[in-house]
């Protein structure tokens, strides 16, 4: 029983048909078989280019979105200070409604 359930902690077994990362047989982009003898320019540690343009290609919208990703972020924690109160709570205000 012990074998067993040690054989079952160590296997890893990937869903058919999915896999966890790219497979280093074809460039991410542009789907250019790479060849075992060629370069691969690999981006974020697990997706192969077959050049260094088609990673170039990959990388800037990445870095747009990246900027933009940071910009708001920038955005809504000056606007979380603004709306906070100087104790860190935010501010509350009575509205008087004509009844």
């Amino acid at each position: 029983m012990a074998t067993s359930l040690a054989c079952a902690f160590f296997f890893y077994a990937e869903p058919v048909g999915e896999t966890s990362l790219p497979a280093l047989d074809a460039c991410a982009l542009c789907a250019k078989p790479l060849a075992r003898d060629s370069d691969i320019f690999m981006y974020r540690g697990d997706t192969p280019f077959c050049s260094e343009e088609c990673r170039y290609e990959q990388m800037q919208p990445d870095a747009i979105r990246a900027r933009k990703a940071a910009r708001s972020a920038g955005r809504r924690q000056q606007y979380s200070q603004r709306t906070e109160s100087p104790r860190g709570h935010q501010d509350s205000r009575k509205v008087s409604v004509a009844s």
